[in-house]
């Protein structure tokens, strides 16, 4: 290979470098837009004292926080939430969702 061949080559990987790094600097803003997004319509359908409890439960639960988050979006966007969400109707809501403990019982014999 001559030098040419080299620079050539050279400039096509710096090219691609450059596409996959735009790429994803577009991926990462799109994604923190959309996060901005979704606290916002929490804080407009929960009080803080439900956003702290659910911040709490993100914390043993963070799987289970994003499904909850989603759900109440969801009936917020679809005109199904007519107060505020306070920290009582959370509870409820959060009892049912939640997995209950499954007791494990030993016995030896």
């Amino acid at each position: 290979m001559d030098d040419e061949e080299l620079d050539e080559i050279r400039r096509r990987k710096y090219a691609e470098l450059q596409h996959a790094q735009e790429q994803a600097m577009v991926q990462a803003q799109a994604k923190e837009q959309v996060l901005a997004q979704r606290e916002l319509i929490l804080r407009q359908i929960l009080t803080p004292e439900a956003r702290e409890r659910l911040a709490r439960i993100e914390l043993a639960y963070p799987d289970l926080t994003e499904s909850i988050e989603s759900q109440l979006i969801g009936l917020a966007q679809s005109g199904r939430v007519q107060r505020v969400i306070d920290d009582p109707t959370l509870r409820q809501i959060l009892t049912r969702l939640i997995p209950k403990k499954r007791e494990i019982k030993i016995e030896r014999r």
